[in-house]
């Protein structure tokens, strides 16, 4: 600064140019985030905070799984439209899935569609082994892809991220994935940026809410589990320039997207200020930490945190609607390729994203014209028939819980309720209860009645039995 200073006296403005770029380079305060800033094609890095520091991939694991798996359909080993079978390992994963039921076959294209979108487990586990014969197999597979990338604080003991010790990466490496997708699998380089998939009725948009929201961009993928926060590896292009943010344990499934969208903002608008800025060498270059990955559990799921199911943060998604005259103005300049006048990334995230036609995923062979619409109106119908089995089989478990709670620790809550309906069913019981005497002529009515007294207390025995059948 010493050395800038008598170059910059005649121009205050000079003085506001460089308090600008010092402020577009300086790092950000220690947090428990990393965050890393690259040029796709020279692999330069803009920006590196904890970029080195080892951390849970999550959901993140699933673009080495989608990498893996396509390089093995163009090396010819198999191809998109090869059938895999979902098995009961792949259909016992934890959500997000699609929860297919195990002996469903699907091809590679729907799997890895339904994967990169929606961020299914179980696809990731169908993938894995129709590719690798097993869970184990294919992550050999993964790390072997990993060394070769030069990702050398990364390794893979499942395809979808779920929680396991093994499974470590860093911004650094996942950097480097995402250059290497770019780089090695041009042809398929759409599977990272569909905006939504439509399965049946259902529409699923893209978790990585840059899509459709932020201008240019064009890729590639959300992870979350409890130890590791919301992570995000997310790229745009403006100008012919492509740029890769790296965001991992962010606080929210919004505020990933929005950290992404500050470091690409910085990144495009600091282009003209390269010179001024130190150089960091390129991502492979970036000095690894040894440490352990830092477990942020507590930070999110602990206390009065409610953990959630997947990583669809559904809760944030909701928190943030409302805002539709900002949702409007982001959704006309990003279709015409700008960027909104004075909009912050915060207002773009909160914002709808752009109109887009889902893509229709499906189970079985690879269809077409006719044949894709008439399977996708089957799906529509297993969808509108499992709530009501749904509803049935809960209906039927019903008494077989009043049943245990008659019997059980819980006999002074359910009684009340018990006594109550015997009451209003048989009104004409409890006066013939209460005489002794008059019952006997009143016994044609109580004879009448007979069959509905067995029939009722009998009953939960019965239906405790008949709901006990199918769950077994």
């Amino acid at each position: 600064m010493q050395l800038l200073r008598p170059l910059l006296r005649k121009s205050s403005l000079n003085w506001i140019v460089v308090v600008a770029a010092l402020a577009i380079v300086a790092p950000r305060a220690a947090s428990a985030e990393a965050l890393l800033l690259i040029e796709a094609d020279s692999g330069k890095v803009l920006q590196a905070d904890n970029a080195t520091m080892p951390w849970y991939p999550a959901s993140l694991s699933k673009l080495m799984t989608a990498y893996v798996t396509l390089k093995a359909v163009k090396e010819g080993r198999i191809t998109l439209d090869t059938l895999f079978t979902v098995s009961p390992v792949a259909a016992s994963q934890s959500p997000s899935k699609m929860g297919f039921r195990p002996g469903t076959q699907l091809t590679v294209d729907n799997a890895l569609k339904m994967m990169l979108v929606k961020s299914a487990n179980d696809m990731a586990v169908v993938l894995a082994e129709g590719v690798g014969g097993s869970i184990d197999g294919f992550s050999v597979m993964m790390n072997q892809a990993a060394q070769q990338l030069g990702m050398t604080q990364t390794s893979y003991v499942n395809p979808n991220g779920l929680p396991a010790d093994g499974q470590i990466t860093s911004a650094r490496d996942l950097a480097i994935l995402a250059r290497a997708i770019i780089h090695d699998l041009p042809e398929y380089e759409y599977f990272v940026h569909i905006p939504s998939i439509r399965y049946g009725r259902k529409v699923t948009q893209n978790f990585n809410k840059l899509i459709g929201r932020y201008p240019g961009a064009d890729g590639f993928k959300t992870g979350f589990i409890c130890a590791s926060g919301y992570n995000l590896v997310g790229s745009a292009t403006r100008d012919g320039r492509r740029l890769i943010a790296v965001v991992l344990g962010a606080s929210s499934g919004t505020m990933r997207a929005v950290r992404a969208a500050q470091l690409l903002d910085r990144g495009f608008s600091s282009n003209t200020l390269s010179w001024l800025q130190p150089s960091l060498g390129t991502v492979d270059k970036l000095v690894p930490i040894d440490a352990s990955p830092p477990n942020l559990h507590d930070e999110m799921c602990g206390g009065k945190h409610k953990q959630p199911a997947s990583d669809e943060d559904e809760a944030t998604v909701a928190g943030n609607a409302g805002s539709s005259s900002t949702g409007e103005t982001g959704a006309t300049f990003f279709a015409a390729g700008l960027q909104p006048p004075m909009t912050k990334p915060a207002d773009l995230m909160a914002a709808a994203p752009a109109p887009s036609e889902p893509i229709p995923v499906y189970t079985g062979p690879t269809k077409t014209g006719a044949a894709l619409i008439a399977t996708m109106a089957v799906d529509s119908e297993r969808q509108a028939v499992r709530p009501k089995g749904k509803k049935t089989r809960i209906a039927a478990k019903k008494p077989d819980a009043a049943t245990d709670a008659k019997t059980g620790a819980k006999t002074d809550a359910k009684p009340d309720a018990k006594p109550v309906r015997h009451a209003n069913a048989k009104p004409d019981a409890v006066p013939a209860a209460a005489t002794d005497k008059p019952a006997k002529p009143a016994k044609p009515k109580a004879a009448a009645k007979t069959p509905a007294k067995p029939a009722t207390k009998p009953a939960p025995k019965n239906t405790s039995d008949a709901a006990g059948k199918p769950a077994g």
